[in-house]
C-alpha cells in the first residue's frame, strides 16, 4: 500500500474540474487502502507570491525521504526551484491537468514565463500523470520523455438518462457547465445566440461566478445588450444534487471551451445521454465521439450560431445525437479504475 502525499492549491472541496479529479482520486485511493495526506497550498498558484512559494517549499522540506509526493500541476509548474532542490530525495510526481501556458486570458509575457517555468519543473518529476492522451502529446514540447508520462483519465459516475423537458410544453433547455472564465467561452456562446431569440429555448449556465469577475461582468453586459435577460441564467456554483437536477431537465449540453485538458463536464453530459455541442479543442474530440455531438472551431461565433440553429430546430438531429451519447456512455471510465491506474503510476508502487 502507498503512503502518498498530495500538494494542491486551495481545498479538495473546491468545485472545479481539476480539484474534483483530485478529490475523487484521493477518495478512491483511500478506499483501496492507501494512505493519502493532503497538504493545502496557497490559492494564488500558478502565480504565487514569494511567501506562498516559500510556504510550499516548507511543506516539501517536511516530508520524509523517499516519500511519494504528488503536486497538482497548478502549483508544480510554478515551483521549478523547489522541485530541483527536493527531486533527489522525494519521489516527485507532477499531476498535469493541462499546461499552464494554455490557460486563456494570459498575456503573452505571462504565458511565456509559465511555459518556461513548467518546462524546468517537469524536468525534475520522476513521473508525470496527465488526464488525457491529448495532454500527453502536448508534453513532448515540454521536453518530457513519453516513458515518464502516464495517462489516467477521470472517471464518470453512472447516471440515469436525462428525460429532458421536451414534451412538457416548455422551452428547450440548454445547459452549460463550467466556471465563468475566459477559457470556457461563455462570451462566444452568448454571442452565438444572437438572432435565435424567436426560437423557444432557455440557457442555464452553472459554474462559479467568483473566479474571474471581469469576465462575469462582460458576460452580464453582453446578455443585457442582446436582450437575453430571462433567457440566459447564470446559476453560479450549485450542489451536486442541484446540478443533477439541471442535467435531468436539459435537452442539449453546450460548452464553447477554448481549451480542455479533458473536459469532465462533457463526459458528465454523455453519461446522461445528452446531445453535445462543443468545440474541437484539446481532449474534447477524444471524449465526445462524432455520433454524440457537434464540435466546432473555438472562438468561431458564426459556426457556433449555425450549429445552435440546427440543433434548436431539428428534433431528429437531437434524438440521433442523444442515441449516440447513450451508446458512448457505456465506454466512459469509472473512478475505481482511475484510482487503480493512478496508484500504478506512482514510481516504486
Amino acid at each position: 500500500m502507498l503512503a502518498l502525499h498530495l500538494l494542491l492549491p486551495g481545498s479538495l472541496a473546491d468545485l472545479t474540474g481539476g480539484t474534483g479529479y483530485d478529490r475523487r482520486i484521493v477518495g478512491g485511493l483511500r478506499a483501496q487502502g492507501h494512505a493519502v495526506q493532503v497538504h493545502r497550498l496557497d490559492r494564488g498558484f500558478p502565480l504565487p507570491t514569494p511567501a506562498a512559494l516559500a510556504a510550499a517549499e516548507l511543506v516539501l522540506a517536511g516530508l520524509p525521504d523517499g516519500a511519494p509526493t504528488v503536486v497538482d500541476g497548478l502549483a508544480f509548474g510554478a515551483m521549478p526551484e523547489p522541485a530541483a532542490r527536493h527531486a533527489a530525495r522525494l519521489r516527485l510526481v507532477a499531476l498535469v491537468h493541462h499546461p499552464l501556458a494554455l490557460e486563456t486570458g494570459l498575456s503573452a509575457a505571462q504565458a511565456a514565463a509559465l511555459r518556461a517555468s513548467e518546462t524546468r519543473a517537469l524536468g525534475h518529476a520522476r513521473r508525470v500523470v496527465v488526464t488525457s492522451r491529448s495532454t500527453a502529446r502536448l508534453l513532448a514540447d515540454y521536453g518530457v520523455p513519453a516513458a515518464r508520462v502516464r495517462v489516467v483519465e477521470p472517471g464518470t459516475d453512472p447516471a440515469p438518462l436525462a428525460p429532458g423537458s421536451v414534451g412538457g410544453g416548455g422551452a428547450l433547455r440548454l445547459l452549460c457547465v463550467g466556471s465563468v472564465t475566459p477559457r470556457k467561452g461563455h462570451l462566444s456562446l452568448v454571442a452565438a445566440l444572437e438572432g435565435l431569440a424567436h426560437l423557444d429555448w432557455q440557457l442555464d449556465c452553472v459554474g462559479s461566478l467568483m473566479r474571474d469577475p471581469a469576465t462575469v461582468a462582460a458576460l452580464r453586459e453582453r446578455i443585457r445588450a442582446l436582450g437575453l435577460r430571462g433567457r440566459v441564467r447564470l446559476r453560479g456554483e450549485l450542489s451536486c444534487t442541484e446540478l443533477d437536477a439541471h442535467y435531468a431537465r436539459a435537452d442539449l449540453f453546450v460548452l464553447a471551451s477554448r481549451f480542455e485538458g479533458y473536459g469532465m463536464a462533457y463526459a458528465e453530459a454523455l453519461a446522461r445521454g445528452l446531445p453535445v455541442l462543443g468545440t474541437a479543442v484539446g481532449a474534447v474530440p477524444d471524449t465526445v465521439p462524432a455520433e454524440a455531438g457537434i464540435l466546432v472551431a473555438p472562438d468561431s461565433v458564426g459556426a457556433l450560431h449555425q450549429a445552435l440553429a440546427r440543433l434548436l430546430r431539428d428534433a431528429g438531429l437531437r434524438r440521433r445525437l442523444a442515441a449516440g451519447a447513450a451508446r458512448a456512455r457505456r465506454y466512459l471510465p469509472d473512478w475505481t479504475a482511475a484510482a487503480t491506474r493512478f496508484a500504478e503510476a506512482i514510481p516504486g508502487a
